[in-house]
């Protein structure tokens, strides 16, 4: 029964919720599920108490292992998602445990309503990818007790919490390494958001590779993009535009790869005789372009796959063997790649 379900730290009933709200055992279970008729003055005044409290549903599982995961993007648009989604699915079923992909946009009220939800389904772990959830959301977790895995965390994820990434700075530098390899000396490179670790490191990995090769970055060679193919072509079109265009050019993700190379296309120029483009993250459409493109191939399944292992290991009550684990990068060289033209 509803009554029974308790908090394994404070033993919190919902009956003694109720009873510090002055509603009905009813009304607090309505709540807990996520139901929508109690009124909002009501439902505020149970959460305050149900956070307060830490309440947890108890899982109907056995709690020597996890039975439902909880996989959050700020959306769900992107090829990304996707491989992340792939990997974390595979492990998961091996694992005997369900998984709820859930997208909170960015938008606080999106991510209280996912906290909401996921305090009536007693979800045994969070795995949160690139979402920067407030501070206040973040201690909601914590005192509700879930176990939380941050995958390619997108800041500083404000606990003290494993975190799943790739070796973004080495593949900033790989890449940019292929391109001098090949004798070009003005590189361009389309960024990703500033605001993300992820960007900033490939940034830092392209700028070490052209100062290890004697060549001294140049600003004016690096234009902002947010990860999408439309800020791919109009990045590639703002260094086409430039006095000096680049001769290659180094997106930080494939997306953005793809709407370069649709730009220069619209310009009439060829790839890579005309000028030369890397991609990062090998998402699996890039082999199929024209040309199949170069690019640093970051393992997205992998990582969504070991953040479900790690997730698990904290559900048991095990740590983590590093609570920072960056997978690596590899260079994968295809057609869209050439030395510069004479």
């Amino acid at each position: 029964m509803a009554a029974q379900e308790t908090d394994a730290g404070s033993r919190i009933t919902i009956t003694e919720i109720a009873r510090q709200a002055g509603v009905s055992v009813p009304t607090v279970s309505r709540v807990v599920n996520g139901r929508s008729d109690v009124s909002p003055q009501t439902r505020a005044r149970v959460e305050d108490l149900l956070r307060r409290h830490g309440y947890r549903r108890r899982p109907a599982s056995s709690p020597s292992r996890a039975a439902l995961l909880d996989l959050v993007f700020n959306d769900l648009d992107s090829p990304w998602t996707v491989e992340i989604i792939r990997g974390v699915e595979e492990e998961a079923h091996t694992a005997g445990v369900g998984t709820v992909v859930s997208a909170v946009h960015g938008r606080s009220g999106d991510a209280r309503e996912w906290i909401r939800t996921l305090r009536a389904r007693a979800s045994d772990g969070v795995i949160l990818v690139t979402s920067a959830l407030e501070s206040s959301l973040h201690e909601e977790l914590r005192i509700l007790g879930v176990p939380l895995v941050v995958v390619d965390p997108g800041g500083s994820p404000g606990l003290d919490v494993p975190t799943i990434g790739a070796a973004n700075w080495s593949g900033g530098l790989a890449a940019t390494q292929h391109l001098l390899s090949l004798g070009h000396r003005r590189i361009g490179l389309i960024a990703g958001p500033p605001r993300l670790l992820c960007s900033r490191a490939r940034l830092d990995g392209y700028r070490a590779a052209l100062e290890g090769a004697g060549v001294t970055p140049d600003d004016t060679l690096v234009v902002p993009g947010d990860f999408r193919p439309e800020s791919g072509h109009a990045g590639c079109h703002a260094l086409l535009d430039l006095p000096e265009p680049p001769t290659a050019l180094f997106a930080a993700g494939d997306q953005m790869a793809l709407g370069a190379v649709e730009a220069l296309r619209g310009r009439g120029l060829r790839v890579p005789q005309d000028m030369s483009v890397v991609g990062f993250d090998d998402l699996p459409e890039v082999r199929w372009s024209a040309p199949p493109l170069t690019t640093i191939r970051q393992p997205l399944a992998d990582m969504g796959a070991l953040a479900v292992r790690t997730v698990l290991r904290l559900t048991r009550g095990e740590q983590p063997d590093s609570p920072r684990v960056e997978l690596g990068t590899d260079l994968v060289v295809r057609a869209s790649t050439a030395p510069p033209a004479s």
